[in-house]
């Protein structure tokens, strides 16, 4: 189950993203928002980062204008690597370095056919199980746990 969210500014690119989980039927819970009237990326991040920390749904893709804000909001969740990429090779690399379990994408920077490719590439890329990525991953976990 992915987690999806979006402000205003990348509803209609969600929207987009939708059709192509439909078509490949993926399921996924769409957190809002529903319009392209003026919202706040922090009430959406939130609620789709959570639904991701807490297991109920195994990954998200966020959008708003540029990826960056909803991905900041994202990262502020326990738990939660959220990734801002705009090109295929940083969204493999954040999967089988970083383990990211959330993708973020800016309406305002990239279209909707790449935005397609970069979630096909966040779905099928696995994340590194050799011992420097697990100890690095671990490390991000102590960072956020006050322990580094």
């Amino acid at each position: 189950m992915t987690a999806l969210a979006c402000d205003h500014a990348g509803y209609i690119l969600k929207e987009e993203i939708k059709k192509y989980l439909d078509s490949i039927g993926e399921e996924y819970t769409d957190f809002g928002t529903d319009s392209e009237e003026s919202v706040d990326y922090p009430i959406y991040a939130a609620k789709a980062a959570h639904a991701v920390a807490d297991g109920k749904c195994s990954r998200g893709i966020l959008c708003c204008g540029t990826g960056i804000g909803i991905s900041i909001a994202a990262n502020k969740v326990k738990g939660i690597r959220a990734a801002c990429c705009t090109e295929e090779y940083s969204v493999e690399m954040t999967r089988k370095h970083n383990d990211a379990n959330i993708l973020c994408m800016g309406a305002r920077v990239i279209d909707t056919d790449t935005a397609i490719k970069l979630t096909k590439i966040f779905f099928k890329t696995e994340a590194l199980t050799e011992e420097r990525h697990l100890r690095r991953v671990k490390m991000l976990e102590d960072i956020e746990n006050g322990l580094m």
